[in-house]
């Protein structure tokens, strides 16, 4: 059995339009949030927002959750290399800045 249609009003898809092009959210994110087709968002960015690319907005940030918490995971580790680091050269230069005497 198929499912019933739903119609939007334009104040709602002008809204949704803007949650992507002003707010920053991805358009599947946009679609989860609204619980509508991601098709029906692309379809309202390109009738409402014609000059917004919609496929070069919001590219690096990956729509799955699990990526967002490995890319996390990923710059923890990094940032605290990069303290360990930084205090290595904090003591090197320190050393080398001594009196000689």
């Amino acid at each position: 059995m198929a499912g019933v249609r739903r119609r939007f009003s334009k104040e709602f898809k002008i809204g949704a339009v803007k949650l992507v092009t002003e707010q920053g959210y991805s358009s599947a994110e946009a679609a989860r949030r609204l619980e509508v087709d991601r098709k029906s968002i692309q379809e309202w960015l390109a009738k409402y927002a014609p000059g917004f690319d919609a496929c070069t907005a919001n590219q690096d940030l990956p729509d799955e959750p699990h990526i967002l918490q490995q890319e996390l995971r990923r710059l923890r580790k990094e940032n605290e290399q990069l303290r360990i680091e930084r205090d290595i050269l904090k003591k090197a230069a320190a050393y080398f800045a001594r009196d000689p005497q």
